[in-house]
């Protein structure tokens, strides 16, 4: 450990965040993350008679372990974990320091947290709520949620969906997704019935005198199109009237109640993993676990051992 004296924790930190403004550029925001992050650890080494400068590798430890018993987000703890062991990188890269003393801690592997999803009936009252608002606005709204439930839709490619691209009323769309990767994305029957029925009623939400608005879902707005934004508005109303608790809803939710109950239904992982547009797999199998649930109980319930006798 270097031979300086206890109170340069302080000084360390002051060059460590000039450090990361000059060097990395670091926004105004996350200097100031750092700097309280820091005055956390510092505070509590303080309380056992250490300062950052002279923490030993048991102080981290004792530090990081308090982080999980004082009830942080995981998101908080962990983002005062790195920037802890950013800092004693630094000042081991300075050579102010000759060993890591965070270096043997590990970091706790976060979980993924679950998607929210909801239950096909939440998503049947959902559908009718939302056709049973205000005319066209609600032919509209049940239309896009069928589509998006429908296909697994993200909000950006349902609202950005041509008028072209539905015009001959396919079974499938050619969605170009994210890293303009295109894949296809199935229309069943009810999905295209919707369509149809929103079509008769576009017109009305054009502006005035414009023929030639090329988005399925126009507007008068300035982008001529809804956004994504109004989507979730909309959404939320609609969840209100279905009785369900908006914030359960959003417009990724209906992608994942299509991802979850494709699986429920029992397709294939790596089918739901190509109708997604995932490029990991990985990414798709976190649906596995919230249809996990819903698959126990249905071999509780429904499987001759399983019932009570």
């Amino acid at each position: 450990m270097s031979g300086r004296s206890g109170g340069q924790g302080a000084a360390w930190t002051e060059a460590f965040l000039e450090m990361m403004a000059v060097e990395r550029a670091a926004a105004r925001n996350t200097l100031v993350a750092y700097a309280r992050d820091l005055a956390d650890a510092s505070g509590f080494l303080a309380a056992r008679g250490r300062d950052l400068g002279q923490a030993s590798a048991e102080d981290v430890e004792a530090y990081f372990a308090a982080l999980g018993a004082r009830g942080l987000s995981a998101a908080t703890a962990a983002r005062r974990r790195s920037a802890v062991r950013q800092f004693y990188r630094f000042v081991l890269g300075e050579g102010w320091r000759a060993d890591d003393p965070s270096r043997r801690v590990e970091a706790p592997k976060q979980g993924r947290s679950l998607p929210k999803v909801l239950s096909r009936e939440e998503m049947d009252r959902l559908i009718a709520a939302a056709g049973a608002g205000e005319a066209a606005q609600g032919v509209r709204l049940a239309c896009m949620i069928e589509l998006a439930y429908a296909s697994g839709l993200r909000t950006s490619e349902l609202t950005g969906l041509t008028l072209a691209a539905l015009a001959r009323d396919p079974a499938y769309l050619i969605v170009k997704g994210k890293g303009g990767k295109e894949r296809l994305a199935p229309l069943n029957e009810s999905a295209r019935a919707a369509v149809k029925t929103y079509l008769a009623v576009r017109p009305g939400f054009l502006p005035r005198g414009q023929k030639a608005n090329p988005w399925l879902f126009a507007s008068r707005g300035r982008t001529g199109r809804l956004t994504p934004r109004r989507f979730a508005q909309l959404l939320d109303e609609a969840a209100a009237a279905a009785g369900i608790d908006p914030a359960r809803v959003s417009p990724h939710v209906l992608r994942h109640a299509f991802a979850t109950h494709l699986l429920e239904g029992g397709a294939d992982l790596r089918v739901v993993q190509t109708l997604l547009g995932h490029a990991d797999i990985a990414t798709t199998q976190i649906y596995t676990h919230v249809a996990d649930d819903r698959l126990r109980e249905v071999v509780a319930t429904k499987h001759p051992l399983g019932k009570k006798k």
